[in-house]
């Protein structure tokens, strides 16, 4: 077999049943390869190889499966890098696969050569050149193994063109060379007897969960520990969705706009459960100041996160969801009974509901305009009230738009939201609500987008278009970058230092969102006056074929609460 149809096969045979995949010059080959198996894998062409990591990405992020995009050398491969670092600090489990220029120029600056694997070193988990068709089937197989383990990640293979069309025999059964590479650890009782300890111990505890949840599974464990416990959680923007928003114990989500009493409580906790976190800067703030007077508790399976930010007194390298587990079984034996009596805290949960009384998540009103922050609630409560929640993905590009998003749609279960969080990447939800609506085509797929973020992958409404993905953008639409005016206005005396995206105050909204997705053949609406909302929203829900309803929204709304970058919970700021 060639290298190329050895590579397309071992995919089909690692359960792959989709490929995000741009062809040129170095991967054609592969193309051809494709083109043999299209009755067990499909392939669907972006119009951007960005737009084909990111689909690749919500394909991942709601599956748990490694996701898998292709594209060419030199700008093709380029254009994953951006995909690759948001993949890496989101600890997304994907497979890039890039053709390279021959063997026989490789390092001589041939058309289109770039060197990725030295321009990827530092945001893969683990990449590969390909210089012999022998190593195709074994580099896949480790591929696979390294993505998908331990703490998820990017692996990037880099496959020469001539490794494509040479033949060999190809070995299946191979063994893997990953000399040290051990990605699952089972915590023993022994060291989680400290956690037992210290919440025996504790009068204010706090359990911090993030992304890290999502990646073991273990959300059902972690709601099991809040419920024996009678512990407050409160959840990390990668974290929503792992602890049910409409659960008494839940706080929602911490950190710059996470909610004021989740971060009250955070703040005065005596006692700190960090699982699945790494301590950013987002959540924490200040670090000297961020839970200053706690004792800290860290469980994550990366052994290099735990004492990286914060300082933990009782630190567990392993699986989360394995060490719930055990920690449960634990806290259910008879000499800790005392630890899940109800009622274990009363004082601490009398100050947190007054916090919550005082400081609730509001939703501003106006009666002349459609704020954005309404129109994601109502959004939600029109899914809720059709039965639909449970049915319903929703991704975000990045801005005000993600954060209001992260505050009004109440999450109830993991893998129903999929953002950019660490790398913050706008032009995210277009392409990534495409990925999920194609690994979920059961189910309802939501962009909640802004017109910044996105323009940035706007050519994918084609791919939606042509590859039949009925998926849906409601876009909130102020004419400005949201995020970087509201600092303005907050921190630069509200000089607009290039934020505006109009075509000048005396002009029309711009562009014309409306004629632009008409001109890829998508289905679409606009809505200005708040009385039509609701019935804009059911028509796009109702929609069979994708949709963009374009919401006119005032732009002077800000995303609060907000403690602004390295400052404390006493610096947020309310209204």
């Amino acid at each position: 077999m060639t290298g190329a149809d050895i590579l397309v096969e071992s995919l089909i045979r690692h359960g792959v049943e989709v490929v995000f995949a741009y062809p040129g010059g170095a991967s054609m080959p592969i193309h051809q390869s494709l083109t043999k198996v299209e009755d067990r894998l499909r392939t669907i062409l972006p119009r951007h190889e960005q737009g084909g990591g990111f689909m690749a990405h919500g394909y991942a992020r709601t599956t748990g499966k490694a996701g898998v995009c292709f594209s060419t050398s030199g700008p093709g491969a380029t254009n994953f890098v951006t995909c690759i670092a948001d993949a890496k600090m989101d600890s997304v489990p994907l497979v890039f696969i890039t053709g390279q220029v021959s063997t026989t120029v490789l390092g001589n600056d041939a058309f289109q050569e770039t060197p990725m694997v030295e321009i990827c070193r530092g945001i893969t988990k683990h990449h590969y050149l390909l210089t012999r068709v022998e190593d195709v089937a074994r580099v896949v197989k480790e591929a696979f193994h390294i993505a998908t383990t331990g703490r998820p990640g990017p692996v990037l293979i880099d496959i020469c063109k001539d490794v494509q069309v040479k033949s060999t025999v190809p070995d299946w059964d191979g063994p893997m060379d990953l000399p040290g590479y051990r990605p699952f650890r089972k915590p023993t009782r022994a060291e989680l007897e400290p956690i037992v300890a210290a919440i025996r111990a504790s009068k204010r505890p706090f359990i911090y969960a993030g992304g890290g949840i999502t990646h073991a599974g273990a959300s059902a464990e972690l709601r099991e520990l809040a419920e024996l416990t009678g512990i407050p959680v409160g959840l990390t923007v990668h974290g929503l969705g792992n602890f049910p928003a409409d659960h008494y114990l839940c706080l929602q989500m911490l950190g710059m706009h996470g909610t004021v009493y989740s971060n009250y409580a955070i703040n005065d906790a005596d006692l700190l459960i960090a699982l699945g976190v790494r301590f950013d800067d987002r959540v924490t703030g200040k670090l000297t100041e961020f839970v200053k007077h706690g004792k800290i508790v860290h469980v994550d399976i990366d052994r290099s996160e735990i004492h990286k930010n914060k300082f933990a007194h009782v630190p567990v390298h392993g699986d989360v969801k394995a060490a719930l587990a055990t920690l449960n079984g634990m806290l259910k034996e008879d000499a800790n009974a005392d630890l899940v009596a109800g009622g274990r805290y009363p004082d601490w949960w009398r100050q947190i509901d007054a916090w919550r009384e005082a400081d609730p998540m509001r939703c501003p009103e106006r009666p002349d305009a459609i704020i954005p922050q309404h129109a994601i609630r109502r959004l939600w409560e029109i899914l809720r009230d059709r039965g639909q929640l449970d049915k319903t993905i929703i991704t975000t590009g990045v801005g005000q738009h993600q954060m209001w998003a992260a505050q009004f749609f109440g999450f109830n279960q993991p893998r129903k939201w999929i953002t950019s969080g660490g790398l913050g990447t706008m032009g995210f939800g277009l392409p990534a609500a495409l990925g999920c609506k194609v690994a979920h085509p059961d189910n309802l797929v939501i962009d909640i987008d802004g017109d910044g973020s996105f323009l940035m992958n706007v050519q994918e409404l084609a791919t939606a278009f042509a590859e039949k993905i009925p998926a849906k953008v409601l876009l909130l639409n102020n004419q400005h970058l949201g995020m970087v005016m509201q600092w303005e206005d907050r921190f630069f005396g509200s000089n607009r230092g290039h934020t505006y995206l109009g075509a000048g105050d005396d002009q029309p909204p711009y562009p014309d969102f409306c004629t632009i997705a008409k001109g890829f053949g998508v289905a679409t609406r606009s809505v200005i006056d708040k009385a039509d909302l609701d019935a804009a929203l059911i028509e796009m829900i109702e929609s069979e074929g994708p949709f963009l309803l374009n919401v006119h929204v005032p732009h002077q709304e800000h995303v609060l609460p907000m403690i602004p970058a390295g400052m404390t919970v006493h610096d947020i700021i309310k209204t």
